[in-house]
Order: structure tokens, then C-alpha cells, then sequence
């Protein structure tokens, strides 16, 4: 059912280093849950967790158990947490870059 929100477990935690080509916060999700959620492939999300929120990009990845995520580099988070994502409105995006060159 499209436009349900149940709360997702933290399955794994990724933390990169400095001068990794991938860094900076993600979130990985089944295709089944982002649906659920109206959340698409490379959709920017709040990641809700018990201490803080954070923004970060989805990617869709059908090898995760139903109702886990992956995170990398979201501080706060720790494995078998429980959080909710919600969706940002496209009207609602924050402006990375006003002044591209």
C-alpha cells in the first residue's frame, strides 16, 4: 500500500574513509519498501533514527531483507536501530548549488 510509513531496522552500517569515490550519507533499501514509501532510485529522504535525523539519497538494492537498510555515514545510527524515512517534496529541495558556474 503506497503512502504507509513502518518503521525500518538498521541492518548494516557502512563508514567510509577519506578519498573514497563512494562517501557521505546513503541509504540502501528493497525496491518493495521504497515503493511503499513513494521513494524512487536516487530520491533524496530524512533518515529519522532515536538521536538525530539526517538527508541522504537512496539507492534501491533488492538483496536486503524486507524492512532493513543499510546506511553509510550517517552518525548516530548503530545496527538493529529502528528508523523512518519520509520523502523530500522536490518543491522542498534544498538548493545545493544556487550559483552554478
Amino acid at each position: 500500500m503506497v503512502g504507509t510509513n513502518p518503521p525500518l531496522q538498521v541492518v548494516g552500517f557502512v563508514g567510509s574513509r577519506r578519498g573514497e569515490a563512494d562517501r557521505g550519507p546513503a541509504i540502501r533499501l528493497r525496491s518493495d519498501d521504497a515503493r511503499m514509501r513513494g521513494i524512487g532510485d536516487g530520491d533524496l529522504v530524512w533518515i529519522y533514527g532515536p538521536r538525530r535525523h539526517d538527508l541522504a539519497p537512496v539507492t534501491i538494492d533488492d538483496s536486503l531483507p524486507r524492512g532493513g537498510v543499510v546506511v553509510r555515514d550517517i552518525a548516530g545510527l548503530a545496527p538493529t536501530e529502528i528508523v523512518r524515512l519520509v520523502r523530500v517534496d522536490d518543491e522542498q529541495r534544498p538548493l545545493l548549488n544556487p550559483n552554478p558556474v
